[in-house]
């Protein structure tokens, strides 16, 4: 029973995170956890319900993840192609193969595969459990227009 609940709660995942960025864009949780491998409670500074989300992410030549932000640090790993991410004061970045860095916060980013093969990023959240691992530009409007 508890392995049906978790097969349950891990397909649950990936079609939470996969509404989070275009449907091209194919996304693998390989770790969600609130706990080391030996069961220490994770804690992050100043937070609560600390989680750490690991993605293996895919993105086809041509295809992008669409304009959004992150609310809490992640670093990524480039596996293979070459990524560009682009900001809205027009400024852009170019991450390849074999190489990390960290995400930006609270600064809408859009990540572009301009070249002729799988961008393979492997991402790794330093979330809160029950918070959006991205939010879409379009999620950041509507929420403006209610305020």
């Amino acid at each position: 029973m508890k392995q049906l609940l978790l097969a349950v709660l891990f397909i649950f995942i990936c079609f939470t995170i996969q509404a989070q960025y275009n449907q091209d864009i194919i996304i693998e949780p390989l770790l969600k956890t609130d706990s080391t491998s030996i069961g220490q409670k994770i804690d992050f500074p100043n937070s609560q319900e600390d989680e750490i989300t690991v993605l293996k992410i895919t993105i086809p030549p041509g295809h992008s993840t669409g304009w959004h932000t992150h609310e809490f640090p992640l670093v990524a790993y480039i596996q293979s192609g070459t990524l560009t991410v682009e900001f809205e004061n027009n400024r852009s970045m170019s991450f390849s193969a074999n190489s990390a860095f960290a995400e930006t916060i609270n600064t809408l980013h859009n990540g572009t595969n301009k070249g002729t093969e799988n961008v393979v990023l492997l991402a790794f959240f330093m979330g809160v459990e029950g918070k959006p691992l991205s939010v879409h530009k379009e999620m950041i409007k509507m929420v403006e227009k209610e305020e």
